[in-house]
Parts: C-alpha cells; structure tokens; sequence
C-alpha cells in the first residue's frame, strides 16, 4: 500500500491544481482544493490504478517511487512504466514516439480534409495571407472580394470589407518587409491603371483640344480662299466628301482593321490572368504547404498539438491505413 503520509501529500498538491480532471458527476463539489481533496484521496485509497490513468502525468518522478510497493499488481505496474517512459525516455522510446506522433498527425490532418474547413481557401488565407497572396490571390479578381454575395446582409458585405482591407494591409506589411519592389505591392497596380487610365484621358482631351484648333484654323483658312476662288472651295468641298466616303467605305470593306486593335488588347488581359488548370495546379501548391506546415508543428497558434500527439484514439485511423497499405502491396507482388 502507499504510505498515509505519501497519499496525504499526493492529494494535497493535486488538490490546487487548475483544470485538473473530474467526473461530470463531480464538477458542482470541486471548486475548492478543500472540496477537491477528499475525492482525490478516496479515489486513491480504493483503485489506484484508476488514480494512476486520471492523473499519472500530474505526479513527479519522486511520486511515482511511492508506488513501487505494488509494482505486483500488473495493471499498476503497466501505469508506471508508461509514466517513467514519458518522464525519461530511453533513445528507442524516443523514436517510438517521433514515429507515434507523425502517425497521429497524419491521422488527425486526414480528419481535418474530411471536415472541409481548415484547409478551405478562405481559412488558409486568414492563417497565411501573404503566402496565399503569391500563389493564388495576386492571379484573382480583387474586386470580387469586396462585391456584395447573394443573400448576404449589407452588414456581413461591410465586415467582410473590413476583414479584407486587413489582410491587405497584413500582405502589404509582409512585402515591405522582405523588401519587395513598391511597385508590385498589393493595390498599386489598381492604382498605375487608374493613373494610366487620367493620363489617357488627359492626352485624348489634349489631342481633341489641337484638333478643334486645327478644324477652326482651316475653315478660316477655307473662308477667305472661297472669298478669292469660289471654284476651290466647291472643289475642297467634294475632295472632302469623296474622302469621307472613302474612309467608311474601307471600315465597312476591312472590319478587322478595326477589330484588330480590341483582340490584341483582348489577348494581353488575358495573358495577365493563369487558366483553370494552371490556377488548380497554384492551389494544390499553396494547399500542400499549409498541410506540412500543420504537420511540421507550426499551426500551434490555431490547434493544441499536445492534444493531438496524445490522442490515442488516432492510432486506430493511422493503424487501418498502414494495414490496407500492407494489404495493397501484398496483392500487387501477386
């Protein structure tokens, strides 16, 4: 049996932690360490192996010696092996559980594809911004994340500009950092086009103004001739009109001399933008970095890994998989 002294001081040092586990049952009677004890010390006094599985990981290497005594018993015995294990693994032990915990990872990341949302392209983006922004987001439309989406409230339309001018601003942050050049910054080609686009107008409005000059400067010109020649001016009159003619006539002989200019206007669009398969092929990129990096650890700002690697109950998943595999390569040596 465990000494009364070492059950005593056991329960007593349990009794203060946070968060430490009880029965449903038992959750309205534990919210003092004066409530908490006396449970803990019953527990311990009638099954102890049962104490050991609740709250083995809770006790220290010298707790644990306080158990030798019934190092019979196989079940207790079980207990504190697998406890001193975690405690102070051998090397094997180690890789055992570098092994176990790849396994459980890979098991727990195939629930998560199951589920559909943690690697949604929207909940990636939120996790990884900018690395979405370098292969999907900057061969995207932007401004059809900002329109309104059918039977969405005009609040939800707002908030959901409100979250994108944030990430915006997250992927612009992350460009200046790295030191990407200020003129492939995102947003700033919306805004040379709409540059390009003034600047267009400013010339068109230029050229327009010397063309009217031109117009009134001929017909002066025209005016004060047909006063001294009224014959030149009849004769200018049907040189224009036959020109005139001239020029629809080629237009409607030659469309596409017109049509030449929008289709190679066209083709430059579009050779700004990728194709389906070339955009599906950019998601199963960005799609396959966001699964190793779970898988490598570093989304522990979104998941507790440390309930993931202990979850038992993951070894089933992983255990049928590596047996259908064996099953597969059996019948395909066949």
């Amino acid at each position: 049996m465990v000494s009364r002294e070492g059950m005593e001081s056991i329960t007593e040092r349990l009794s203060w932690l946070e968060n430490l586990y009880f029965p449903q049952a038992l959750q309205s009677d534990v919210k003092l360490p004066s409530h908490r004890k006396p449970i803990l010390l019953d527990l311990l006094s009638r099954d102890v192996a049962l104490f050991l599985e609740r709250y083995g990981s809770q006790l220290t290497f010298n707790e644990l010696q306080e158990f030798d005594a019934l190092k019979d018993d196989y079940e207790i015995n079980w207990h504190l092996k697998h406890l001193r294990s975690v405690m102070s693994p051998t090397s094997e032990e180690l890789k055992l559980r570098s092994v176990t915990v790849k396994n459980r990872r890979r098991a727990y990341l195939n629930k998560l594809i199951h589920d559909g949302h943690y690697f949604s392209e929207d909940a990636m983006r939120e996790r990884e911004p900018y690395l979405h922004h370098e292969y999907v987001g900057k061969y995207q439309d932007p401004i059809g994340r900002s329109m309104a989406r059918p039977g969405e409230r005009w609040s939800e339309t707002l908030m959901r500009r409100s979250e994108e001018a944030f990430f915006i601003a997250k992927i612009r942050g992350e460009q200046q950092r790295l030191g990407v050049d200020e003129r492939d910054w995102i947003g700033n080609d919306r805004n040379q086009g709409e540059e390009e686009e003034e600047e267009e107008e400013e010339e068109e409005e230029e050229e327009d103004e010397e063309e009217e000059a031109k117009k009134a400067d001929g017909a002066a010109h025209s005016a004060e001739m047909g006063l001294d020649n009224p014959d030149a001016t009849n004769g200018a009159h049907s040189t224009t009109v036959q020109h005139s003619e001239g020029a629809t006539l080629s237009a409607v002989d030659n469309p596409d001399a017109t049509n030449g200019a929008h289709s190679t206007t066209a083709q430059h669009g579009e050779g700004a933008t990728l194709s389906a398969v070339e955009m599906q092929d950019q998601m199963d990129q960005f799609t396959n970095i966001m699964q190793q990096k779970f898988l490598l650890g570093e989304d522990n700002e979104y998941l507790d890994y440390s309930k993931i690697d202990n979850d038992e109950t993951l070894d089933d998943h992983w255990q049928r998989e590596a047996s259908h595999d064996a099953e597969e390569k059996y019948f395909a040596e066949d």
